[in-house]
């Protein structure tokens, strides 16, 4: 997943995309800031949710931990390429998860309109909840500001935050992985304010193995 995300951030220098520099600024702006931080380390108790899934099923952090370990992926939306790359990873990997007893839960802040067209990319692989106004995200410490430059990029791009969130606030979450014991522990975790890095998926195993 590495050297794809990798190779697609390298395309958009080639394609001089104006989103390019732009997050490379935002990037240096989250590193100043050590946005992440404080979310929650290998060791500690990952704090529970309850939000909705696709029709409006309250999911629990209890109730994916209830028969194995689970994969918590924190994400910035339907529309964010890099996301929809290491969904797509998730998705491939989905028989190796499932082999070990792991369920798989995405968190993003838009709207359950918008989450539909993850569940079919994902071909209903992942649990998918909408993390309204980021407010599970923001108690753990992984919430953003986009920034002038990138919101009026994203604008221009007919990137509508405001509406996919159903707010005008155009903060994101910082994407984080954790992988969460049955007894709700952390057991690995990947918190990086370049957003456009994501956990490996061998390390996301290795971790799930070690809960067996």
């Amino acid at each position: 997943m590495g050297e794809r995300l990798a190779r697609f951030t390298a395309r958009l220098r080639e394609l001089s995309f104006p989103f390019a520099e732009a997050y490379d600024d935002l990037v240096a702006r989250l590193v100043a800031s050590d946005v992440g931080k404080n979310a929650p380390a290998v060791g500690e108790t990952m704090p529970d949710f309850v939000l909705p899934e696709q029709g409006g099923h309250l999911l629990s952090l209890d109730d994916l931990v209830a028969e194995g370990p689970a994969v918590l992926s924190f994400n910035r939306g339907h529309w964010c390429p890099f996301c929809r790359i290491e969904l797509a990873a998730f998705t491939e990997h989905h028989a190796e998860f499932a082999n070990l007893g792991a369920a798989v839960c995405c968190v993003l802040p838009d709207r359950q309109q918008f989450t539909g067209q993850l569940r079919a990319e994902t071909k209903g692989t992942l649990r998918i909840v909408s993390d309204i106004d980021n407010g599970y995200a923001l108690s753990l410490g992984l919430v953003l500001w986009v920034g002038d430059k990138v919101k009026a990029l994203m604008q221009g791009g007919g990137y509508r935050l405001d509406v996919y969130q159903g707010n005008d606030s155009w903060f994101l979450p910082l994407p984080a992985t954790f992988v969460v014991g049955r007894d709700k522990t952390v057991l690995a975790r990947s918190v990086d304010p370049d957003f456009r890095r994501r956990m490996e998926i061998g390390d996301i195993v290795a971790a799930l193995r070690s809960a067996r």
